[in-house]
């Protein structure tokens, strides 16, 4: 088990974002920064090692204002353009580390970033001028990273299969409408969940507020914190009426699985 992990949450918003375009909800109308959402994507740093969670439309103004100046792999959960469009930022670290970049995802995954990237597999050049990424298919197994365990949960997002990621006792699920049997020994003994919550009303490949809250109670980790929101949940009302041990996520959080909390 990997000690120390630390998870930065680059972005919680759904696809749309928060503020949603022409809106004036009271979640987009907030003062609160709290209430202010990129795109979901997320940072694990652990044993001297720094994980990028997905390439969504905002990762250049995420890195800027996190300070990401090293990325060493990354970590993709499906390809979803909230989720993936953003891969080209990626040529920045690609140039900083003169390195190609070690990308991992599942067979869908990968299948996208090639049929739709292609130039993302190109032989560097010496400008280092697009992305250089160096793919790698997994599925369930747990992998090594450079002295790293990285363990893929499989998850259902509607029909399509992603993938969510454990490392050490934190886990980030996010899109996802189902976590299949076989994959919840694979969440035991969590002292940390970052767990998808769009909304309120069902949706066939989100969970809802209720059905995350239940996910939740089921894996029974020490702290949970909602990520991959909509607009309609508001930060405050949201956080009345959760559970002790269950925290809204927001751009910026950064959580130690130790169990303290920053930002």
């Amino acid at each position: 088990m990997t000690a120390g992990v630390e998870v930065t949450l680059l972005g919680v918003g759904s696809s749309g974002g928060s503020p949603a375009l022409g809106c004036d909800c009271p979640t987009c109308a907030s003062s609160d920064p709290r209430n202010r959402r990129t795109r979901a994507s997320a940072v694990i740093r652990a044993g001297g090692q720094t994980f990028l969670i997905d390439t969504g439309p905002d990762l250049r103004q995420q890195a800027l204002r996190e300070n990401l100046l090293r990325v060493d792999a990354v970590l993709y959960t499906h390809p979803h353009a909230d989720h993936l469009n953003g891969i080209d930022d990626l040529r920045a670290w690609c140039w900083l580390q003169k390195a190609a970049l070690p990308v991992f995802g599942n067979r869908l995954m990968l299948t996208h970033i090639r049929e739709r990237f292609p130039y993302t597999l190109f032989a560097p050049n010496e400008y280092w001028d697009k992305p250089v990424l160096e793919l790698t298919e997994v599925e369930r197994e747990p992998f090594e990273f450079n002295g790293v365990t990285v363990t893929p949960i499989p998850l259902l997002h509607g029909k399509w299969p992603t993938l969510g990621f454990r490392i050490g006792d934190v886990a980030y699920l996010t899109d996802l409408s189902e976590i299949p049997v076989q994959s919840l020994p694979l969440l035991a003994g969590l002292d940390v969940l970052l767990l998808d919550c769009l909304r309120n009303k069902p949706h066939p490949t989100h969970l809802s507020v209720d059905q995350a809250l239940a996910v939740a109670a089921q894996i029974g980790a020490r702290r949970t914190v909602l990520i991959h929101m909509t607009h309609e949940l508001e930060y405050h009302a949201l956080s009345a009426r959760i559970p002790h041990g269950v925290s809204v996520g927001y751009d910026g959080m950064t959580i130690v699985s130790e169990g303290s909390l920053h930002g």
